[in-house]
Formats: C-alpha cells, sequence, structure tokens
C-alpha cells in the first residue's frame, strides 16, 4: 500500500540522518582532539626547547607577565572573536598560544623533578581520557552540569588569588583538589557539549569551530595537569 510505502521510505531517511550525523560528530570530535593534541605536542617542544635555551628561559622569567598577557590576549581572540576568524589565522593563535604555554611551562621544571612532570602528565593523559570517553558514549544530558562546574571554577580562582596571599599549604592542596575534579567534570562536559553543539547548528567554518573546541579541551587538559602535578609533584 501506498502508505506502507511512505512510512518504509520516512523511517529508512530518519535511519540515514541518524547515521549522517553520527558520522558528523564523529568527525568534527577527530578533527577537534587532532588540534588538541598538536597543540600538546607544540607546547611540550618548546618547554624542552626553553628549557635547554638559557637566554631563552631567562627572558620569560623575566618577562613572565608579558608572556601571560600575551596568552591571555590569543585566549580571548580565539573565544571571542571565532565568527570572523579564518581557518588558517584561528590555526595560528592556536599554535602560537601553545608555544607560549609551553614555553612559560620550562620553568616547571626548575621547580618540580622530571619524573613528577611525567608522572602527572601520564596521570592526566589517563584521567582526561577516561572523563573524554564518558563525555562521548554517556546518555546522560550533562548540560545540568554547567552551573555546578562554573561554580566551581570560579571558587578556586578565587581561593587561588586568596591564597597568593595566605600563602597556605593547607589551601593550596584543598585548591589542587577541587580542581582536579572541577577540570576532569569539564573535560566530560565539554566533550558532550562540542558534540551536540557542531550536530545541532551545523557551522559553515568548520575549521575554525573545530580550533576553538580544541582549545577549550586543551585548557580542560592544562588545567588539569597543574592541578595533579600540585598534588603529587615533587620539588626539586
Amino acid at each position: 500500500m501506498a502508505w506502507e510505502t511512505s512510512g518504509w521510505q520516512t523511517a529508512e531517511s530518519a535511519s540515514v540522518n541518524s547515521v549522517l550525523v553520527q558520522e558528523s560528530k564523529r568527525a568534527f570530535m577527530s578533527r577537534v582532539h587532532g588540534w588538541m593534541f598538536a597543540g600538546l605536542l607544540v607546547t611540550g617542544v618548546m618547554a624542552m626547547f626553553t628549557l635547554n635555551n638559557e637566554a631563552l628561559l631567562r627572558t620569560v622569567i623575566e618577562w613572565r607577565l608579558g608572556f601571560f598577557a600575551a596568552q591571555l590576549g590569543a585566549v580571548f581572540a580565539l573565544s571571542f572573536l571565532a565568527s570572523r576568524l579564518s581557518g588558517p589565522v584561528a590555526a595560528a593563535l592556536f599554535l602560537g598560544y601553545s608555544a607560549l604555554t609551553g614555553m612559560t611551562f620550562s620553568v616547571l621544571f626548575l621547580i618540580y623533578t622530571a619524573g613528577s612532570i611525567a608522572q602527572a602528565f601520564f596521570l592526566t593523559s589517563g584521567v582526561y581520557g577516561a572523563m573524554a570517553i564518558y563525555g562521548t558514549v554517556t546518555k546522560k544530558d550533562l548540560s545540568s552540569w554547567g552551573t555546578f562546574l562554573f561554580m566551581g571554577l570560579i571558587g578556586v580562582l578565587l581561593a587561588g588569588v586568596v591564597n597568593l596571599f595566605m600563602r597556605s599549604d593547607m589551601m593550596s592542596f584543598v585548591i589542587a583538589c577541587a580542581s582536579v575534579l572541577v577540570f576532569a567534570g569539564l573535560t566530560a562536559y565539554d566533550t558532550q557539549k562540542l558534540r551536540e553543539m557542531h550536530a545541532e547548528t551545523g557551522y559553515s567554518n568548520a575549521a575554525t569551530v573545530s580550533i576553538v573546541g580544541a582549545l577549550t579541551l586543551y585548557l580542560d587538559f592544562i588545567n588539569l595537569f597543574l592541578a595533579i602535578l600540585r598534588l603529587l609533584g615533587r620539588r626539586r
């Protein structure tokens, strides 16, 4: 019958559309993680290069506030001007930010042992991977996490500013523990949010959007790493 044929065709069309949406999500997240891993690689290479270049290392230490300002500028440009940036410009900003982060991270090798930095990195990779997988496969809507994670992030930042003056080891420990929970949660939340955002909005500038997504997950990884390093890192 005509209605049966029509119903079958509609079901088949819906099934095809569902497959296409899932493939689109996977392709988008593959680009996002590809850029994120590229950023981490640039960060690692620049950290080692700076560490082995005494003149450059001194420059980073002496002009650390300038480097910090440049990093903030790159993040704000990518976050708030994404719709106006072409793919190559967004890529240059992201890789430039990753390089600056690596240069400033070289100082960590003067504070912590190389072994504890490596341990913190591998542990961070494990936690990040587990939470990213959870954010990908879970059927639970994680949007309700957003408010609590944002409040936790603000609390961590404020407590960190206060502790700059108090210099309390106990508060540092509590902040580090809270940071691990917040950024682990943000990894799952942002992973799911990025997948759904791409599927629902259908961005035309896919290259730029994937780089902005990579920046989001890169920041989750980096802050998670710093929190774990503060908890487990052995100082020189």
